[in-house]
């Protein structure tokens, strides 16, 4: 990643990772991503504000080198996810001076995954300040967004806000400065689904402390600088909200084609009723897009065969994920076909416990689907198309 210049006293120093595809090994990235980390220099100090993923501590070093850094008083530790704190070892042997700060939750957590000794943190309160002379620091906790610990960093004099993973992006990108398209957007929102999605009701709370800071300018730590904070917190104003479209989800999965003709069936009954709908084929569809969709929408019908008495493991795995990602869907249901017998529809309603909605009239059949089972599907639409017709009223 090239040295790019936020301001004159704050430079980009961290990497792009341009190959990447996978994150926690379950997240899929399109795009890549970034490990954003700032060099921030006042008159007196000088603080590297987050670092990056261990797998990229090398181009970090080499900026800083480059950039002629010979000393760095403090490393601002955002959040302990190794992404961001994977490197601080390397900075600490480079930089022995350097103390880490932190608020005492992030302190507990680097001392046990980088295992860092005691003595070379700084620990910091909730809405303190750290002077590097010319230039203040002030930190603010904001919790599960998206652990315990996360907190950010307002440059007082520049306005400008180190939010960590708050408003970020995985998109690798050859400059920090991208125009928030709707690519950019796109990346937010997928971003935004996969790993804040779950707190959304904490980070309502945050959003407002955000615009009572006021920032001229964010500095997430993945993804493009926002210069217009207005537009990203507007759009995790969106997110958060419990105001949801009328589009009906409809991931699935089918071995012999029973289900998927249940499912062709309920589409093509809910476009005839103008119903929005999409259909996802879960054996080769990206999750991630799913996952931007149950942002917003308002039904999810899970279609699932059953396997050996119990639901297709990777219809269950999209249930599981929906679960961990607590969408906040007003209705859920589902529909598919079984062979003997099973407690598929048991085992699918536990998985999605975590879910405040309301269970529309599941569909299962036994064998393939003939009349009276398109006519209960027939049934399940006209309720949907019910449901989605008073979110339009």
């Amino acid at each position: 990643m090239a040295i790019e210049k936020i301001t004159e006293r704050v430079t980009s120093v961290g990497a792009q990772d341009w190959h990447r595809r996978l994150f926690d090994e379950l997240i899929p990235l399109p795009d890549g991503t970034s490990y954003n980390a700032y060099l921030v220099k006042g008159s007196s100090a000088t603080a590297l504000i987050d670092t990056v993923d261990p797998t990229k501590q090398k181009e970090l070093l080499s900026n800083l080198n480059r950039l002629g850094v010979d000393r760095i008083d403090y490393v601002i530790s955002h959040h302990g996810e190794q992404d961001h704190s994977g490197a601080i070892p390397a900075v600490l042997e480079a930089f022995p001076e350097a103390q880490v700060v932190t608020n005492a939750k992030c302190k507990t957590m680097l001392k046990e995954l980088l295992l860092l000794p005691d003595e070379k943190f700084k620990v910091i309160s909730n809405e303190a300040s750290l002077s590097l002379g010319d230039l203040t620091l002030q930190f603010f906790d904001m919790p599960w967004v998206h652990w315990p610990e996360t907190m950010v960093t307002l440059l007082k004099e520049e306005e400008i806000l180190f939010s960590c993973d708050f408003f970020g992006s995985h998109l690798a990108s050859s400059s920090l400065f991208e125009k928030i398209d709707e690519t950019v957007i796109s990346s937010a929102k997928r971003y935004f689904a996969e790993i804040m999605m779950p707190f959304s009701s904490t980070i309502r709370n945050h959003l407002k402390k955000v615009r009572e800071l006021s920032p001229r300018m964010i500095a997430p730590s993945h993804g493009p600088v926002h210069k217009d904070p207005s537009v990203i917190v507007g759009q995790y104003e969106d997110w958060t909200s419990d105001v949801k479209k009328p589009v009906v989800l409809v991931p699935f999965v089918s071995m012999h084609g029973s289900t998927r003709a249940m499912v062709e069936h309920l589409v093509d009954a809910l476009s005839e009723r103008h119903v929005k709908v999409k259909p996802f084929d879960l054996t080769v569809a990206d999750i991630g897009e799913l996952a931007i969709n149950l942002v917003d929408s308002a039904v999810l019908v899970l279609g699932v065969p059953t396997v050996l008495g119990g639901p297709h493991p990777v219809a269950l795995h999209a249930a599981t994920l929906v679960n961990a990602l607590r969408p906040t869907i007003p209705y859920v249901t589902m529909i598919g076909s079984y062979g003997w017998g099973g407690n598929t529809e048991g085992v699918i309603k536990e998985s999605l416990k975590n879910l405040k909605t309301e269970l529309l009239t599941p569909v299962m059949i036994k064998g393939h689907p003939e009349e009276p089972a398109f006519d209960q599907l027939d049934k399940l639409a006209d309720e949907i198309a019910s449901k989605c017709k008073q979110l339009d009223n």
